[in-house]
């Protein structure tokens, strides 16, 4: 495994398993499948309605907790709730959460990253970031912090490399994590020639080289998947490195093209939105 290293010198691995649209029984499977696999990065949400089923999933591993990265995200609805992180860490079944971030720059996302300051003050949280925020509410929460964001999740794949908010996140010290890593079960990408060429390369497939690419580009990547068989093949990438070449080959791929697209209509209903975390097995 290779690793970010967060501030205060923490270890974050570059390689997780992601759960989003996944049921409970689903997530559960695929965290345990995860874990046994050899993966210590676990990425949920409020807004998956799955925390439960993660947390079930840590506990049945065996592992140390101390072993495991895990992040969720806090859902907009939730933003000014004193008691949202307590309810996140109840749900999760654990003491501590690795990484929390804000799901959505919707709603009072302000208080929302108060909150989660004050969770890392009390040891709650061990670090915290954003998710989805564009360069210009990134400023803003940077220049009003007190604990400033570990982390940047957002949609990155080789249509959408996002090379110039890279430099500006490097700049600023914030690591960015990847979803949509392999474009989203966009066929046309998964299949470029370049990526058929070098799979045959080095015995390894596409999305394989795909993801191999995000790491070197030093992007975190968080894929999904519900087959144990996928699982283990998107963490098999630690035994081959792309060359200088063929790195600035996939980088002339960026046409800027991102699957999800956020409007002011779409914030507003992200912010009303309430996830029936309440109602999760």
């Amino acid at each position: 495994m290779e690793y970010v290293t967060l501030y205060h010198n923490m270890p974050m691995p570059m390689v997780g398993i992601g759960t989003f649209l996944m049921t409970p029984d689903e997530a559960e499977a695929s965290v345990r499948s995860a874990l046994e696999a050899g993966y210590r990065l676990i990425d949920t949400a409020n807004a998956y309605v799955n925390e439960k089923a993660v947390g079930r999933a840590i506990r049945a591993s065996g592992l140390d907790r101390k072993e495991i990265f895990l992040e969720t995200k806090l859902w907009p609805s939730f933003y000014e709730q004193q008691d949202a992180v307590d309810k996140t860490l109840e749900r999760l079944g654990t003491d501590s959460i690795d990484l929390l971030l804000l799901h959505q720059p919707a709603g009072n996302y302000v208080a929302g990253y108060r909150l989660m300051e004050q969770a890392y003050r009390e040891g709650k949280v061990k670090a915290i970031g954003l998710s989805n925020f564009n360069r210009e509410q990134v400023e803003q929460i940077l220049a009003l912090c007190q604990v400033r964001p570990a982390v940047l999740q957002t949609e990155v794949h080789p249509y959408s490399q996002e090379k110039e908010y890279k430099a500006f996140l490097q700049k600023e010290g914030i690591a960015i994590q990847a979803w949509y890593p392999l474009g989203h079960g966009d066929q046309a990408l998964r299949e470029e020639p370049l990526f058929a060429q070098l799979a045959q390369k080095y015995g390894k497939s596409n999305s394989q080289i795909i993801l191999r690419w995000h790491i070197q580009a030093g992007n975190v990547v968080i894929p999904g998947s519900k087959d144990p068989a996928h699982i283990r093949d998107n963490l098999d990438l630690f035994d081959f490195c792309l060359t200088e070449e063929e790195m600035e080959q996939i980088g002339a791929m960026d046409r800027q093209k991102r699957y999800y697209t956020s409007t002011p209509e779409l914030l507003e209903k992200y912010a009303s939105m309430v996830p029936p975390v309440d109602e999760q097995k």
